[in-house]
């Protein structure tokens, strides 16, 4: 009994499924980027809370708008990428759990993303004089993101959650929901250093080109950005770290 347990095993290991999803240098890699994450979201409230003078609500239009970046990294990029990383992360976890984690997860998103939105509205209308609303490039491509991660999230639910779908169909948008949902993330990493570039120069101005701590700090969580989102975008695209399909997961899916 020993002796076929362990000639199975062996087939297992060298079967060409089992050699393509090798998690060598996962963990290392996952743990990289969470602790990326985690510091992109200290220094962002550093930032806000230090730099920019802390937090109020509509009381202090001014501070008010100190929500909108921290509260758009925490939600649009760190949770975002977790999101996206779940089948990674809990590949031991059925399916249909998994979905919807991934589904509370991106909702917990959206409302994040709308006490944001709501923090740089006010920040714009309560303003005196107020401040002109959606005419950067920053604000575009932000609303952009935006749209395009609510229409991702609507389209996820009724291919993957909406009982009755045929196994077929959703096996058919399985790759444009991946494809978007990572064109998403990328789209809120580069609204974000829109973001923190079009601050940095409307606040600081010429400070900013003297090599001020503060515009140091933002440089450096711009760079963090780029390496948080770059880790994450790695860890999802590739093949070897996917999440193996197991025979209930159909099953419990299709009812």
């Amino acid at each position: 009994m020993r002796h076929k347990t362990f000639l199975d095993m062996e087939q297992i290991r060298e079967s060409p499924q089992m050699q393509s999803h090798s998690l060598e240098g996962f963990i290392p890699l996952l743990s990289l980027t969470e602790g990326c994450g985690a510091l992109l979201i200290i220094l962002m409230a550093v930032w806000t809370g230090h730099y920019r003078n802390g937090f109020s609500w509509r009381s202090n239009p001014k501070l008010e708008f100190n929500w909108h970046p921290l509260l758009m990294t925490i939600g649009l990029v760190f949770l975002y990428a977790n999101a996206m990383l779940l089948y990674r992360t809990q590949r031991n976890v059925r399916k249909l759990r998994l979905k919807l984690t991934h589904a509370t997860m991106m909702l917990s998103i959206l409302l994040f993303v709308t006490i944001a939105l709501i923090a740089v509205f006010d920040s714009h209308n309560l303003a005196r004089p107020p401040i002109p609303n959606l005419y950067s490039l920053h604000s575009w491509v932000g609303l952009t993101t935006i749209i395009l991660f609510c229409c991702q999230w609507f389209a996820g639910y009724v291919f993957f959650l909406y009982p009755g779908l045929k196994i077929p169909l959703r096996a058919s948008y399985m790759p444009l929901h991946v494809f978007f949902g990572i064109a998403g993330f990328v789209s809120a990493i580069f609204t974000c250093l829109l973001g923190l570039n079009e601050k940095a120069l409307f606040e600081l101005q010429d400070k900013y080109s003297a090599f001020e701590s503060e515009g140091i700090l933002i440089n450096f969580i711009g760079l963090l950005l780029v390496l948080f989102g770059g880790l994450s975008v790695y860890l999802v695209t590739q093949e070897r770290y996917r999440r193996l399909s197991r025979s209930e997961d159909e099953i419990l899916l299709g009812g």
